[in-house]
């Protein structure tokens, strides 16, 4: 296990294999290590890190009564702390916005771009599920995941997704949602992303489930930015990248070969 600070904050991160940096950012309520499948798949080719963003997994809270920092800024300050100037960036939901409003201030930084379970959306898609929203339960001990996954996964492969509770209901996180923070974004913000998307130059794979509630955005997304790809997988939900991960490391395998 490994910490660094960025911008004030104490961020854990995990970190394996040489080469190019690989860099994964997880979504809303989960953490780095929800990442392992594909740590197992890339870590003979790239050089992996995932890191809790604030208010999750292993690292600090911010404190209460204050926004939270915003997640681009974080993003740039990890990259800077693990000398990391030309990254791939994978990103689900939360981790996918965060790397999309991070590739509008760098259009031409990274050297491929992997957004999933997330695109551009219209104002009315915005709204936090309620179960995001509202403070925590305090008899709550293992996270509620809302539309994440499929039942199916749920019944056939159990013990994976109770593997995702586990390793993303942490005492920070629970602290987090006990006590919600505002969230911040700086520049861009949400409102900007249609208008500014298209300006984003580095390669880009856009990976989303078939069921999953932000297909739509995945979608004009790709609409949005002329030389991405897209790809759909099948029965898939939002936490595509863990339901449905030989599928996700194909993808980003098949990507990442014709790009790098």
């Amino acid at each position: 296990m490994a910490w660094v600070e960025v911008n004030g904050t104490d961020i854990h991160y995990v970190e394996r294999g040489a080469g190019q940096p690989l860099v994964f950012l997880h979504g809303m309520s989960s953490c780095a290590e929800a990442w392992f499948q594909q740590f197992e798949a890339f870590s003979g080719t790239y050089r992996l890190i995932a890191y809790d963003s604030v208010n999750h997994g292993h690292s600090a809270n911010s404190p209460r009564g204050e926004p939270e920092p915003d997640r681009v800024d974080e993003l740039e300050g990890v990259l800077g702390a693990l000398n990391i100037e030309r990254p791939v960036l994978a990103g689900n939901s939360m981790g996918a916005m965060t790397l999309l409003r991070w590739a509008i201030r760098h259009p031409t930084t990274a050297a491929a771009l992997i957004p999933s379970g997330m695109g551009v959306r219209d104002a009315a898609g915005a709204t936090l599920a309620r179960w995001m929203s509202e403070p925590l339960d305090h008899e709550v001990l293992l996270l509620p995941v809302g539309d994440s996954f499929t039942e199916r996964f749920r019944k056939e492969q159990s013990q994976l997704f109770e593997r995702y509770l586990r390793l993303r209901s942490t005492a920070t996180r629970i602290e987090a949602l006990r006590d919600p923070r505002t969230p911040t974004a700086h520049f861009p913000d949400r409102a900007e992303l249609a208008e500014l998307v298209p300006k984003i130059a580095s390669p880009m794979q856009i990976v989303v489930g078939e069921v999953d509630r932000l297909r739509p955005a995945a979608e004009r997304l790709h609409e949005l930015v002329p030389h991405s790809r897209l790809d759909v997988i099948a029965g898939a939900p939002h936490n595509v990248y863990y339901e449905a991960a030989d599928e996700y490391n194909r993808i980003v395998r098949t990507f990442l070969a014709h790009v790098l």
